[in-house]
């Protein structure tokens, strides 16, 4: 099956090349009319625009094997991805469409990000402080993309296929269709994904109980397993009149996934996992010419869970039957106005509300944990309102101040986040940002559950904790930007409540606990510098160099206490090079380097990765076929290290090193339309 998918790839690749050779010879022609010699430069790829920086992506990523928005988000100068996520001034940046926000988990965003063909994209905006107006605290990356333009054809879209292999097959096929008609405009995407999978992890660790005794617990687990994943979308516009709309889109997703896990050492069992992922999305919005702009939201999510555990030694079984199902409402109203004197007024109201009805049963022999059964409602009433001004074309200034209840079962409060940016360019290429932001982080639904996960055998639980309270942060920002392309970041954050997932060795039984937990406080100071820098027209580089200082502290992190702080570095190099312009081959090589680092009381070593990846461009760029490898030396991975108190635990994650064939042809002159997503970000 593999051979027969690498087979079909290299085939349509082959035809289309053959089919456009025709209409590579007439375009010969017009390059007989070039002069000899001719004098280039390079172009402002940034400029400042109220509070935000924004950069020419297209001409960025013009001559770089780029084919979707998510690799194209990666070429932002000071933008860093590790591990599928974004993050500004050592920050997560929240990845915006449009304007509007995109609430989907990070892996259905990068999902989607990657079915965006990056020649759809206009511009990026790069805000590190979004204003309140955008429905998004902290930083934000906003994508625009290209309108419909005069003579398209009605009918446009984009098909693709990708192989990989990361010690399993796995297979992607995605089509995308839009088309227009007058005033009216409407799209479809769809994509599959399916394969097999592979993971292997290990751990040893020097258990201590209340009575002296020392144990120790060596286990390693080998997993395997299968799956496939289906999404869709399908929305309409109708454009009224100029800045006049009004638009709806049905958004789905439905998985299944299954794993068998087994577990070799002081405890020896054979697990099995299967679950079902069914989102529901429907949506509409209305844009009215005078600054106005409503939108209703309801979304589905539900996903049962079953899993079992059997101990090899005969001493018990168990399995597990547990659901989340959650439906989620979400309106907003929102108003901005333009003064004659330059002034910009905008405010509005956002509400969102949901009701968890959630479940979990244990059935087996010997000791099981207690049944779940919770029905969680919430509510989250945000109102902002904010101004901008600019002053002579060198000053510009943006202030927001929003008001947010949030409501629970468990929490009740008001709080006040406000949102400040000054921006001062003093000369042509040279510009100054700083920035206040304040910003709210809620953990995921299921992580307040008083739920339990039995894993590695049965000698690790997976715990909710159901007060789990939110975190705040505060950060300031500095941004200096020269000659438009170098660029020097410096910021620092303070975060109240910073929770994250942390493990602890139980001292009244020999159970190593994983639960997200909330610290006093995690603090957080950085500097950042930017460099690119080109040799002739082969080579186009970026480096990227980020030191920081990381400070937590916990007073009561369960029966003990940590202040912990630690100074790391990130070296991040992005090389990207023509090996030839006809026919057009891009190579693209980068890697990281990242020093040792903390959580709480893990040690992080140091660690880093290499990828490369080899696209050829063909039939007049519209299609394209891209052979990769990522992590070429298999050590991209980390092993955290625990050693504090009595709490002693080595952390096996080996690495693995994976190849992948991608190949994409575009049609009709084809401009995607985006859609807003779904807010799925804190179901599991």
């Amino acid at each position: 099956m593999e051979k027969n998918a690498l087979s079909i790839i290299l085939c349509i690749a082959f035809c289309l090349n053959l089919a456009a050779q025709s209409q590579d010879k007439a375009l010969d022609s017009l390059y007989y009319s070039l002069p000899e010699s001719m004098v280039t430069g390079e172009r402002p790829i940034v400029k400042a625009d109220k509070g935000k920086l924004v950069y020419d992506l297209p001409h960025i990523i013009r001559n770089l094997p780029v084919d979707n928005a998510y690799d194209a988000i990666k070429e932002l100068p000071g933008v860093i991805e590790n591990d599928g996520s974004f993050s500004l001034a050592g920050k997560g940046a929240k990845v915006v469409i449009d304007g509007k926000v995109t609430n989907m988990t990070q892996e259905q965003l990068n999902t989607l990000l990657k079915s965006i063909p990056s020649s759809s994209i206009a511009n990026a905006e790069v805000m590190y402080s979004a204003p309140a107006r955008y429905q998004v605290r902290g930083a934000m990356i906003n994508i625009t993309l290209k309108k419909a333009e005069p003579g398209i054809a009605p009918v446009q879209g984009e098909a693709g296929v990708k192989w990989q292999y990361k010690e399993r097959h796995s297979f992607e096929e995605r089509a995308s269709v839009i088309f227009t008609k007058g005033k009216f405009s409407g799209d479809v995407l769809y994509s599959h994904n399916h394969g097999k999978t592979f993971s292997e992890d290990g751990s040893e660790s020097h258990h201590t109980l209340n009575d002296g005794s020392s144990h120790k617990i060596i286990n390693s687990s080998v997993s395997e397993g299968k799956g496939f994943t289906h999404n869709w979308r399908a929305g309409a516009d109708c454009n009224i009149a100029e800045n006049h709309s009004i638009s709806g889109v049905y958004t789905g997703a439905y998985s299944e996934k299954q794993a068998a896990t087994s577990t070799a050492g002081t405890y020896n069992a054979i697990s099995g996992h299967f679950s079902i992922n069914e989102m529901h999305n429907m949506r509409i919005d209305y844009n009215a010419p005078f600054g106005l702009s409503a939108g209703a939201e309801m979304t589905f999510y539900r996903k049962p869970v079953v899993q079992s555990l059997s101990n090899t030694d005969g001493s018990g079984t168990l399995t597990a039957n547990d659901n989340q199902s959650i439906i989620r409402w979400k309106a907003f109203l929102s108003q901005e106005h333009n003064t004659k004197n330059g002034w910009g007024i905008n405010y509005g109201i956002i509400f969102n509300a949901s009701t968890d009805d959630s479940w979990q049963k244990y059935s087996g022999t010997g000791a099981l944990p207690d049944d779940m059964a919770s029905l969680q409602k919430e509510s989250i009433l945000n109102i902002y309102a904010g101004f901008s001004k600019s002053f002579n074309n060198q000053l510009m200034l943006d202030v927001s101040l929003a008001g947010e209840r949030y409501r629970s079962t468990i929490w009740k409060k008001w709080d006040i986040y406000p949102n400040a940016v000054l921006v001062y360019a003093p000369a042509n290429g040279h510009l100054f940002q700083f920035s206040l932001s304040s910003n709210r982080n809620y953990p995921e639904y299921w992580a307040v559950k008083n739920a339990t996960g039995i894993i590695s055998g049965g000698y690790s639980e997976i715990i909710g904790n159901p007060d789990l309270a939110p975190s705040d942060t505060w950060q300031t920002q500095f941004v200096y930007l020269f000659k438009n392309k170098y660029m020097l970041a410096a910021w620092f954050s303070h975060t109240r409540d910073y929770f994250v997932q942390t493990q602890y060795l139980a001292p009244d039984r020999l159970k190593s606990i994983i639960k997200f937990v909330n610290f006093d406080y995690q603090q957080q100071a950085g500097i950042q510098v930017n460099i690119p820098f080109k040799i002739g027209k082969w080579l186009d580089s970026r480096l990227t160099l980020t030191g920081l200082y990381q400070h937590e502290k916990d007073s009561d992190f369960y029966d003990i206490s940590f202040d912990r702080h630690k100074v790391y570095a990130v070296v991040h190099l992005n090389n990207n090079i023509t090996i030839s312009r006809k026919p057009n081959l891009l190579l693209n090589v980068q890697g990281s380097y990242h020093s040792a680092a903390i959580q709480g009381i893990y040690d992080l070593p140091q660690g880093g990765n290499l990828d490369l990846h080899l696209t050829w461009r063909f039939n007049q760029d519209r299609a394209s076929l891209t052979a990769g490898c990522h992590d070429v030396f298999k050590t991209a991975s980390i092993s955290p290290l625990m050693n504090y108190g009595n709490q002693i635990v080595y952390n096996r994650y080996p690495s693995y090193r994976s190849f992948n064939v991608t190949f994409s042809y575009r049609f009709g002159g084809y401009k995607e339309k985006q859609r807003k997503a779904v807010d799925t970000s804190r179901f599991r």
